[in-house]
C-alpha cells in the first residue's frame, strides 16, 4: 500500500472522533511506530490540525471543526473551486449562505505558505457581468428545493405579450442559467406538456404538497436549448449561409449561440454555415446588424435582400412619427 494511502486510513481513524495512540495506529494498519509518527507529521506540515496529548491517557486527536472540512484537496483544486464561486457568485446564484460557508471551510485550515499560494491565484481574478437579481432569490430557492423534493409549485406567471398574469400549476424538472437570466424547466398542466418559464416573470410562487416523479432521463438544458433552436430533421432541408469579412467580425458571429451549431466550414476572414430558411430569413438579419460593414453576406442573394428590406424599415420607422413623448413613458 502506497504512503499516501496509508496518511489517508490514519486520518479516517482520527476523524472517528475519538482518541488513538500511535501504537493502535502502528497494530492496526501493520507498520512500523516510527512509520506512524513520520506521517502523523507528514499530516501535520500539510495543514491538518492533529492534537497531540502526552501520558498515560494519551493519543491524538483531530481538531473538532476540523471534522466538517474539506480534507482532500490540493491548494489547485481549491483554488479552482474558488473560482468557481466568484462566477457562480456574479451568475446571481441562489444559495448565497451555502455558498460562504463552503468558501469558509475551503480557507479555514490553511497554513500561513498555503494561505499565500491561495492569494496569488485568486488575485487579479474578477468576473464583469450585469448585476445580479437578489429579488429572485426567495423564487430560486423555491423552485431548487421543490425540484428536489419533486413536489408541484402554482405561481403566477405573466408571458412577454400578457398584461395580466395566468396561474399555473407546474411540475419544476430544472433550473437553467443561460443569457444572463434563470429559467425554470417544467411541466405546465395548464399547457399539458414541458415549458420554459423564464423566472424574472413569476410574479409570485407558493409550494404545495402534490407530488410528481420527474422523467428519466431527462436533461433541462438539452430540452431548453432544442426549444429555442430551429429542428429540422432532415440535413437536405438548410440553406448554406456564407459570410466573410473581418476576423474577429467573423469569430463573433461564429460563436453566436444561435449560429454555433451551425457552422460547417470556417477559415479567418469567411464562414460556412447550414440553416433552415425560414429561421435564416427571421432570425438572421438583426444579429447581422451590429457588424455594419465589417461583415458581407456572400450567399444567400435572398438575405441580401432580406438586409435591405429590414433596413427600409428602420429608415421608415424612424422617419414617421409612429409616437409621441407620452406613449413611451
Amino acid at each position: 500500500m502506497s504512503k499516501i494511502d496509508h496518511m489517508m486510513q490514519i486520518l479516517w481513524m482520527l476523524h472517528a472522533g475519538r482518541k488513538i495512540t500511535a501504537k493502535e495506529i502502528a497494530e492496526k494498519l501493520e507498520m512500523n511506530i516510527r512509520t506512524v509518527y513520520r506521517y502523523i507529521d507528514a499530516l501535520s506540515a500539510s495543514g491538518v490540525p492533529i492534537i497531540a496529548e502526552a501520558g498515560h491517557n494519551g493519543g491524538y486527536t483531530l481538531l473538532n471543526n476540523f471534522i466538517k472540512s474539506p480534507l482532500l484537496f490540493e491548494i489547485d483544486e481549491k483554488a479552482a473551486l474558488l473560482h468557481a464561486v466568484i462566477f457562480a457568485k456574479e451568475a446571481g446564484y441562489f444559495l448565497d449562505e451555502a455558498l460562504n460557508s463552503a468558501t469558509s471551510k475551503l480557507t479555514k485550515f490553511l497554513n500561513q505558505e498555503q494561505e499565500e499560494m491561495i492569494k496569488q491565484h485568486l488575485e487579479g481574478f474578477e468576473i464583469v457581468s450585469p448585476n445580479a437579481q437578489s429579488s429572485m432569490e426567495p423564487i430560486l430557492k423555491k423552485i431548487e428545493e421543490s425540484i428536489v423534493n419533486e413536489t408541484s409549485v402554482e405561481m403566477e406567471y405573466r408571458t412577454n405579450n400578457e398584461e395580466q398574469p395566468k396561474h399555473r400549476l407546474i411540475n419544476p424538472y430544472g433550473l437553467v442559467y443561460w443569457n444572463n437570466n434563470w429559467y425554470v424547466i417544467a411541466y405546465c398542466h395548464l399547457r399539458k406538456g414541458i415549458r420554459n418559464f423564464k423566472v424574472s416573470r413569476i410574479i409570485n410562487m407558493n409550494q404545495t404538497a402534490i407530488t410528481f416523479q420527474r422523467p428519466q432521463p431527462f436533461s433541462a438544458s438539452d430540452f431548453f436549448m432544442k426549444s429555442i433552436l430551429p429542428q429540422v430533421e432532415d440535413k437536405r432541408e438548410l440553406t448554406p449561409f456564407i459570410i466573410c469579412g473581418k476576423t474577429d467580425a467573423v469569430d463573433d458571429i461564429s460563436q453566436h449561440w444561435f449560429l454555433r451549431d451551425h457552422l460547417k466550414e470556417r477559415t479567418s476572414k469567411k464562414a460556412i454555415f447550414l440553416v433552415e430558411e425560414e429561421a435564416l430569413h427571421k432570425y438572421v438579419p438583426y444579429l447581422l446588424l451590429p457588424y455594419g460593414k465589417s461583415i458581407q453576406i456572400v450567399e444567400p442573394i435572398s438575405l441580401k435582400q432580406k438586409m435591405i428590406d429590414v433596413l427600409y424599415e428602420l429608415i421608415n420607422f424612424y422617419q414617421v412619427e409612429n409616437f409621441t413623448d407620452g406613449e413611451c413613458q
